[in-house]
């Protein structure tokens, strides 16, 4: 839920930035792509701080070396969100982030079907998350 936060109360913010005359944000494209940017670097810090265990535990058991994945997918996070700000490489970032919010929705699955816990409080369960995962996959489409 926080990166569903970071994503909508950043783009508000930088979206009245836009409207009060800022130029580069004039507009929602650059509103939003910078949001996107914000919303992956704070999902990616997940995967190296205190949530780290809870991450791996949402990695499905059919999955070998869970952490391995967890670091791997912060990585491409990073990655992504770097790509989207570089003009020649924003499309194809975008659409690898696209891509990789696809990939990690099994996880999501099965961490709400499982009960999971992330920072002690309990996860948004499934039908929430489903949409909130659909805004997200929307967002980084119209960035291509």
């Amino acid at each position: 839920m926080a990166p569903f936060i970071v994503l909508i109360g950043s783009f508000l913010f930088f979206r009245l930035i836009g409207l009060l005359g800022f130029a580069y944000l004039d507009g929602w494209e650059p509103s939003l792509r910078i949001a996107v940017v914000l919303m992956f670097l704070f999902a990616a810090s997940a995967h190296w701080g205190k949530r780290r265990p809870d991450l791996i535990k949402m990695v499905p058991p059919a999955f070998p070396k869970p952490g391995l994945i967890v670091t791997i997918t912060g990585i491409l996070e990073i990655i992504g969100a770097i790509g989207l700000l570089i003009p020649i490489t924003s499309s194809l970032a975008a659409a690898g982030l696209a891509l990789l919010l696809i990939a990690m929705f099994p996880a999501n699955i099965y961490a709400a079907r499982k009960g999971s816990s992330m920072g002690g409080k309990p996860i948004t369960s499934l039908f929430p998350r489903t949409i909130i995962q659909i805004i997200f996959i929307t967002a980084v489409i119209l960035l291509i």
